[in-house]
């Protein structure tokens, strides 16, 4: 029975969102615990036994990641440690107390050259460091860890941090016009759907595997932007379609991460909104914060 829960990377845009949903009712039973590189550095292998055995840590949730895809091509050991090897010494950590770990991890595990939603068991081709290094976390903490779940998901924002969604917000003000590329599809997920879905797997029960979760519909990053702008209520920045190629970046992204929810809808009876909407309540909190 999961009683106490470790959040590790609590500062970023997910662990603030598991923050929220701590507080809600339903999940006011458990004891959280919330760290960041301050409280818990997830290199250090000793640090994270002492710290799970101190706690009596029946769950943890690695919220912590190097996420800055284009940066992780320079910064291949960095990102390898944070990606790789440390949710590796969380697992090894959690299955000494016969306890159990959700991972996050992402689209970019694929190469994205299907054209059909990726289902979990399809073979995964990264071509970037940040999804190479994601996949052998996933491989990691699979191997580690007979208690482990790996959640899948993709363009991830939310009001906290850095993300797409503001950027666009800030540079449709400033700008006049924005070149967004069109030919890269996917699947926007609002970091508080995903929160939500983490807590209902740990109310659930854990059933081990890999899940794919991200918003429902599928959209490209240039109709996303006309959405972002749209709700915003932006319409001074002209937003113009450009082919990846126009838009060459140290990284290369999957053209189509469409992910395939049907595993974790049936599993865990989780319902799933779709992204405008979701989109819609991220903005008008951002909106009223100023």
């Amino acid at each position: 029975m999961i009683k106490n829960i470790l959040i590790t990377g609590c500062k970023g845009q997910l662990g603030n969102e598991m923050q929220l949903q701590s507080k809600l009712p339903e999940n006011v039973s458990y004891n959280y615990f919330f760290t960041d590189v301050e409280e818990l550095d997830i290199t250090d292998e000793q640090a994270i036994n002492a710290f799970v055995d101190e706690h009596e840590i029946d769950c943890i949730v690695n919220c912590a990641a190097y996420t800055n895809v284009d940066k992780s091509e320079s910064n291949v050991e960095l990102c390898h440690l944070l990606n790789s090897v440390a949710p590796g010494y969380l697992a090894k950590a959690i299955a000494r107390r016969k306890g159990t770990i959700i991972q996050v991890s992402t689209d970019y595990v694929f190469d994205g050259t299907a054209h059909v939603p990726y289902q979990e068991d399809e073979p995964t081709c990264p071509c970037s460091v940040y999804g190479s290094t994601k996949l052998e976390g996933e491989q990691q903490v699979m191997a580690a860890c007979p208690q482990a779940v790996i959640i899948r998901t993709a363009w991830l924002y939310s009001r906290f941090g850095g993300n797409f969604v503001k950027t666009m917000m800030r540079l449709g003000k400033e700008r006049e016009s924005l070149n967004v590329v069109f030919d890269q599809i996917g699947t926007p997920t609002y970091a508080r759907d995903l929160a939500a879905a983490i807590s209902a797997i740990i109310r659930h029960g854990i059933v081990p595997g890999i899940y794919h979760f991200s918003n429902e519909g599928v959209t490209s990053w240039y109709d996303f932007t006309c959405a972002i702008h749209r709700i915003a209520g932006i319409d001074s920045c002209k937003v113009l379609p450009i082919h990846t190629a126009e838009y060459p970046t140290p990284a290369t992204r999957p053209h189509y991460s469409v992910l395939d929810k049907t595993k974790i809808k049936n599993t865990y009876g989780i319902s799933i909104s779709h992204w405008e909407p979701s989109l819609a309540q991220c903005i008008s909190e951002l909106l009223a914060e100023g």
